[in-house]
């Protein structure tokens, strides 16, 4: 059995979870936050049996575009130097990060 980790942006959570759905696979949806951009992402905890890995991620990649982004100046008045950035500049987002853990025993209550 394996836990999938998926890292997305809110704006690709609807459809991910609506496409996992559809192939019934069970998913747990999280809040988190982006520590670069500051803004809302969403982890997805999804356990599956080891052979329907590979159609997870064919979902998840699938379903979780990448674009560029224009993010503005961030001042660091009052807050983190380290991040400051001068003028606007495109980043790449979306798309998702994923991890894949060997998972030991299920439980469920």
């Amino acid at each position: 059995m394996k836990l999938i980790l998926a890292v997305l942006q809110d704006k690709d959570s609807n459809r991910l979870t609506d496409a996992l759905g559809e192939k019934d696979f069970k998913t747990t949806k999280l809040s988190t936050t982006g520590g670069f951009l500051k803004e809302g992402n969403t982890t997805l905890m999804i356990g599956c049996n080891d052979d329907a890995v590979d159609d997870a991620l064919e979902i998840i990649r699938d379903n979780c575009s990448q674009r560029e982004q224009m993010v503005a100046p961030i001042s660091p008045m009052g807050g983190n130097a380290d991040s400051y950035i001068p003028r606007p500049i495109n980043v790449e987002v979306g798309g998702a990060t994923v991890f894949v853990l060997p998972i030991d025993s299920f439980f469920q209550f």
